[in-house]
């Protein structure tokens, strides 16, 4: 697909730029130097985890009302990406608290609620691998899906709530940003949702495939 095609590139180029303002734009944090780096990869992850999974609530309530194949594999697809972002958010964020707390975990309640997020839309990718029917797995799956986004907002609001101390909090509160700072994470939210529209297009396009294939095979089966 030559969109697809345009959008990579476009993706690619956009993380190259990210990167140039990663290590030779944006200046040395005082506190916690060269590792604050980090940030500028750990939040667009964060973020566009989110998206994902806001991406599977809408579809999985689309197909609630609908039936529709398209937003059952749209759903599926968000999830795979919501789970893959998160994952990495986590893993980074564990390199940049071994930085910040001088432990690689801690049970703060924006890790911990993030945590749990990743567990339950994993647990939505182990059902939808399930061997259920087809209809009956996405009827779940689309209940799963706007049950499990519950956790989405209380993930967001966890700071607040319960007064965390995440490095990624007090940063977005404005503490020791400078501007070339935050020119800086505006760019790699750009680049890395770029990267993330365009994992999602391919697969989407993937699954729209899967299930023409299937519908063909079950054809030469009844015929």
């Amino acid at each position: 697909m030559p969109s697809v095609r345009i959008l990579a590139a476009l993706a690619a180029l956009a993380l190259a730029v990210g990167q140039w303002f990663i290590w030779s734009y944006a200046p040395l944090e005082e506190t916690m130097g060269l590792v604050q780096k980090i940030f500028y990869i750990h939040m667009p992850l964060a973020w566009w985890a989110l998206a994902s999974f806001f991406v599977v609530f809408c579809a999985s309530i689309r197909h609630l009302m609908t039936r529709s194949a398209a937003s059952d594999i749209l759903a599926g697809s968000a999830a795979e990406l919501g789970v893959l972002f998160s994952g990495l958010a986590l893993i980074s964020g564990s390199i940049w608290g071994r930085a910040a707390w001088n432990v690689w975990w801690t049970w703060d309640p924006r890790l911990t609620t993030t945590l749990i997020m990743w567990f339950v839309y994993a647990g939505y990718l182990v059902l939808r691998g399930a061997g259920l029917a087809g209809e009956r797995r996405a009827m779940v799956c689309a209940v799963l899906g706007v049950v499990a986004f519950l956790d989405v907002p209380l993930v967001f609001y966890s700071a607040r709530i319960w007064r965390s101390v995440h490095p990624a909090v007090l940063a977005s509160q404005g503490g020791g940003m400078e501007p070339e700072m935050w020119h800086t994470v505006l760019v790699n939210l750009l680049a890395f949702g770029l990267l993330w529209l365009t994992l999602l297009v391919l697969r989407y396009g993937l699954g729209r495939a899967e299930e023409r294939a299937q519908a063909l095979l079950l054809q030469g089966r009844e015929g």
